[in-house]
């Protein structure tokens, strides 16, 4: 019950700006989700609360401290990025098209389309309204598209859509009412920055437009006071620029008294200043990579470095202010959609919003830090390895990823399958991994070489759209599409043994019995059917229904057999009596989510209300069903009862998600939101990417111009029971059993306290203080209790623990394992567990399950390790003695 959400994988980047914080923490935008990829420790995480949209723009403070998000609908969401905690939440009025921190940290400047607006950035103190706006600047004739901050946070270059840049003072300076321009440029402005001349400590402005110009702005008779004359009239309308009007000043006037104060000709308290002098033009410079367009770029002012990202793929680096190409690579050809510096300067970044792709490169080495692809389209499958440790995905893209569960990056890409994988199956050994596609192929491949070592083919081509194998992995069995037929193939020589007919519709559901060779397979034809695979004597068994099954799946001790309908229920049959036991109706539990195309609300809906996945539990208590909504739900399979609903997403951008209808989005001419703007500019935002299907791209094959629609196509458990993934339209989302205490007791009473625990092991009593923190069921107790006692006292101790205490024990060894440096005691602890309790763990072999399992993997990861290091050290001994001889 305590399933919490951990991860999103599948889909590195998607669109918007990344930024980095602390040189080592890259964080983007995952539709409305953000990752958090630690560089250093080769780890990523999703933090755990979401967006009301896909997420555009996001800024981190120079602290590292505080993250500001804002997504489509112009939301914000203000975060304590080291709490993983949302502090604060704002609506802005118009898009937000750029958004920066200052660099003391103190205020945030918003490009609110054609206005430059100044708030102040909140802190952990409570107020009724946090965000406070400071100044407007109203000068801008097109939408802002870029913001720089002065090193002294008092000034701001704003680039525009109109072709110039405007320097703005944050203060109030007598005589001062217009904001000094930078002209000059043919094409929107991409980047404005601040530079200083490393020699003569003069200021620098570096102004980047779309069509690939550079201009280079120098600063000259500063403290001269100067006319501006190519400067236009800030607007009157803001009472920013009314100082010298009437003196009713009002109480907002008076909070901001100290940003807005007077800096008269001799107050230099903050350095140069910006507004007096003559800013000229220095030079010209031109990245020459027409036709292609500038979509992105970032400075360094430390290094003097220039970072550009165009729309063929191709990114440069460049010196200033001599212009001096360090390196112009192509990384794909797309569109880069985000560029930027680490605090270093030595790690550039990249994004490709249209593949998922997001890179991080060492300029000086020339080698890359991190390289993740996510999938093109939606991920139609996934598999658990036997360890829990790996995870594999296949897509609509004919790519086939496998994926570290613990890190959530991908380390290899399989790309031999020449259409959509459908079915993905690890075979026990933990090291082969099978896959089925709609080409006519099943493929094994091997996760040693990373090869396709062997391929399952039939004599005319079909297509597959289910996969299963037994528990010794000797044979493979596959599931088509249009011939309605099962094909089985040995594993050890790939060829082809049986063709299994008897369906009259796509078998979309193959599982093998874990107890034996029964093959269970589920069909259109509203049938399930039982099959004799080794003994060759075909239909052992026939379960019909009054609707299409869409899935079937074995309880893991292969007890009970459970199936989804088109009608929304949840069939449990007893597969050796071929009895129905029981049946969940889950209409009611699935529905919720309308499409943009419904004039009807979710609850009046009849589409989508069925169940296309199942999967047990390790234990088999309960199961987990999803489908073509929403939600995923999670029942109790003794009692039939709803344990829990998980929503999967909140994303407004997804359709699907709403469940009530809004008359006032309605028009003569359908949706609102489905009408085309002409006015709208797929050059700034984040580009419409095309989920889903590949059909999605035909004119007129969705009503709601290809707008991904919310689903779960596939679930799966972990074998360790700890943790399950769903393949969805968002990426495939993974929720664990939260690692944070949380107070359940299992044999509570007065004498029972952490008291307790310290006064036992202060007398050596380990025995009680063990079994005192076990009823406790604190983990920190446990695990203390564990450690302290002796090697010698382990097998007493051991003896002393009762039955229903040793799945908890389990798991605090399975967690010792991966963090405690004591490895020879924790695993003496194991071998005595084995050795003393062994019949009671084979007689609660189904409820032990989970922890064993969490236990086996950690044991078997520890030997990874150790076997890598153990192997460096033997090469390296026999080095050094051939060496020496």
């Amino acid at each position: 019950m305590n399933f919490r959400f951990q991860n999103l994988l599948g889909a590195p980047y998607r669109g918007g700006n990344v930024t980095t914080v602390d040189n080592t923490l890259l964080i983007s935008p995952i539709g409305n989700r953000i990752s958090v990829t630690d560089l250093k420790k080769s780890e990523t995480i999703t933090l755990p609360f979401q967006s009301s949209s896909n997420i555009t723009r996001i800024a981190a403070s120079n602290d590292g401290v505080f993250l500001l998000t804002v997504d489509e609908n112009n939301r914000c969401l203000y975060i304590n990025l080291r709490r993983r905690a949302v502090l604060h939440r704002i609506t802005f009025k118009k898009r937000v098209g750029a958004v920066k921190f200052s660099p003391d940290g103190a205020l945030i400047a918003v490009a609110l389309g054609k206005l430059v607006q100044i708030w102040r950035s909140p802190g952990f103190k409570k107020e009724f309204f946090p965000f406070e706006l400071v100044r407007t600047f109203a000068d801008c004739n097109d939408k802002v598209t870029s913001l720089d901050w002065s090193d002294n946070s008092g000034y701001l270059l704003a680039g525009s859509k109109d072709l110039a840049v405007r320097l703005f003072c944050l203060k109030k300076v007598p005589g001062l009412s217009k904001a000094f321009m930078f002209l000059g440029h043919r094409d929107a402005i991409c980047g404005a920055f601040f530079g200083t001349d490393k020699v003569d400590k003069v200021p620098r402005v570096y102004t980047i437009s779309r069509d690939g110009a550079i201009f280079s702005w120098i600063l000259n008779n500063v403290g001269e006071d100067v006319e501006m004359e190519d400067s236009e009239p800030v607007s009157p309308g803001t009472p920013d620029q009314n100082g010298d009007g009437n003196g009713d000043e009002n109480e907002n006037v008076k909070k901001r008294k100290n940003v807005e104060g007077d800096v008269s000709d001799g107050d230099d308290k903050n350095g140069v200043l910006l507004h007096k002098g003559k800013w000229e033009l220095l030079k010209k410079d031109f990245f020459m990579q027409a036709p292609a367009k500038l979509t992105a770029c970032d400075f360094h002012s430390g290094l003097d470095l220039v970072v550009v990202g165009f729309s063929s793929g191709v990114f440069g680096l460049y010196k200033m202010p001599e212009f001096t190409c360090i390196h112009l690579l192509s990384i794909s050809r797309e569109k880069i959609t985000t560029a930027t510096f680490n605090d270093l300067g030595n790690w550039l970044t990249f994004g490709c919003a249209k593949l998922g792709q997001l890179l991080v490169w060492d300029w000086k080495p020339e080698s890359y830090i991190l390289k993740q692809q996510g999938h093109y389209f939606d991920v139609n499958c996934l598999a658990y390895s036997p360890d829990s440790q790996l995870m594999a995905t296949g897509a609509d893209d004919n790519k086939i990823k496998v994926w570290t569960v613990s890190s959530g990056f991908c380390f290899v890409t399989f790309s031999e399958h020449t259409n959509a994988v459908t079915a993905l199956h690890f075979m026990p050994n933990n090291h082969c991994l099978l896959s089925a596609s709609l080409d006519g192929t099943v493929r094994a491949w091997d996760l040693f070489r990373y090869r396709n070592f062997r391929t399952f083919t039939t004599p005319s081509s079909k297509q597959f759209v289910s996969l299963a194998s037994d528990q010794s992995g000797e044979v493979i069995c596959a599931g088509t599409l249009d011939s309605f037929e099962i094909f089985v193939w040995s594993m050890k020589t790939g060829r082809l043994l049986d063709v299994l007919s008897g369906h009259e519709g796509p078998v979309h559901g193959l599982t093998f019995s874990p107890t034996n060779a029964i093959l269970a397979s589920s069909s259109w034809d509203k049938s399930i059917r039982l099959w004799d695979v080794f003994q060759g004597k075909g239909v052992v068994e026939t379960f019909s229904h009054t609707h299409d099954v869409l899935t079937v799946v074995y309880r893991p001790d292969g007890k009970q057999l459970a199936c989804s309908t088109l009608d929304g229920q949840i069939y449990f049959w007893d597969p050796i009596d071929g009895l129905l036991m029981c049946t969940i109706e889950g209409r009611r539990d699935i529905a919720g989510g309308r499409l943009m195309t419904d004039r009807t609300s979710a609850a009046n809906s009849t589409s989508g209300k069925c169940f296309t996945s199942l999967c047990y539990s390790a234990d088999g208590n309960y199961i987990l069903a999803g489908g073509k909504s929403k939600y995923i739900c999670m029942y109790d399979v003794a009692d039939q009862v709803l344990l829990r609903r998980f929503q999967i997403t909140h994303n407004l951008s997804l359709d699907g998600v709403l469940d009530f209808l809004n008359s006032k989005n309605m028009t003569d001419a359908g949706p609102l939101n489905l009408i085309d703007d002409d006015n709208s500019d797929t050059e700034e935002g984040v580009d419409n990417q095309t989920r889903g299907n590949a059909s999605y791209n035909l004119p007129g094959a969705l009503p709601n111009k290809g707008r991904p629609v919310i689903q779960t196509k596939c679930l799966r458990i972990a074998p360790t029971g700890r943790s399950w993934a769903a393949a969805t339209t968002e990426g495939v989302l993974v929720y664990s059993i939260d690692d944070s205490f949380i107070f359940d007791p299992t044999d509570l009473d007065i004498d029972v306290t952490p008291e307790a625990v310290d006064t036992a092991l202060s007398e050596d009593h380990f025995d009680r203080a063990l079994i005192l923190s076990l009823r406790l069921n604190e983990d920190a107790l446990i695990k203390k209790c564990i450690i302290s006692v002796f090697p010698a006292d382990i097998p007493a101790v051991i003896s002393s623990i009762p039955t229903k205490y040793l799945q908890r024990l389990i798991e605090a060894f399975a967690e010792l394992l991966e963090k405690c440096p004591h490895l020879e005691f924790i695993l003496r602890w194991c071998q005595e567990l084995c050795k003393v309790h062994g019949n009671s763990i084979q007689q609660n072999s189904r409820n032990l399950l989970p922890a064993l399992k969490s236990l086996q993997k950690a044991i078997t990861r520890t030997h990874q390790d150790l076997a890598e290091t153990c192997s460096s050290n033997e090469y390296l001994l026999r080095y050094l003695c051939s060496s020496s001889s």
